[in-house]
């Protein structure tokens, strides 16, 4: 069996598990995503999974187009200008910075549509990858 779509599965599921921690962590803070403060947002339980939640959704990306998959509607999603952003905010969060709020983590989160974009393709690569698993290999579960 190739490991390859397995772990690409993998990545996908340690991404997954940080939206469902950061949709509980908000949803428990009693504020909105809007109310937040921005500075301090990349602080807390929300701001802290959101952050790994985009980071490895970035590297489920790379695998994606790594392995030369496609489908139509994640293909068309990965045409946005947000995987650039998406790039960038996980290198500003994933390599140290000097400045505590970068650029980079600002930019992506400010860009318009960013939020329906990332869920869209969060929710996209969950049917996708969750169905080719069961269709492959018998089971998964997301």
């Amino acid at each position: 069996m190739s490991e390859e779509f397995p772990s690409l599965f993998r990545y996908f599921m340690w991404s997954s598990l940080m939206r469902e921690y950061f949709d509980q962590a908000l949803a428990n803070s009693g504020t909105k995503l809007d109310d937040q403060d921005g500075f301090l947002f990349f602080s807390t339980k929300p701001g802290i999974f959101m952050t790994y939640w985009y980071g490895g959704l970035y590297v489920v990306i790379e695998g994606w187009q790594e392995l030369g998959l496609h489908e139509p509607v994640i293909d068309e999603l990965l045409q946005s200008p947000n995987v650039d952003l998406l790039r960038r905010f996980r290198n500003g969060a994933f390599h140290f910075q000097n400045a505590w709020l970068d650029d980079r983590l600002v930019a992506f989160c400010g860009a318009a549509g960013s939020v329906s974009w990332v869920r869209a393709l969060t929710q996209r690569f969950h049917d996708y990858l969750t169905g080719e698993m069961h269709r492959r290999y018998g089971s998964a579960r997301a």
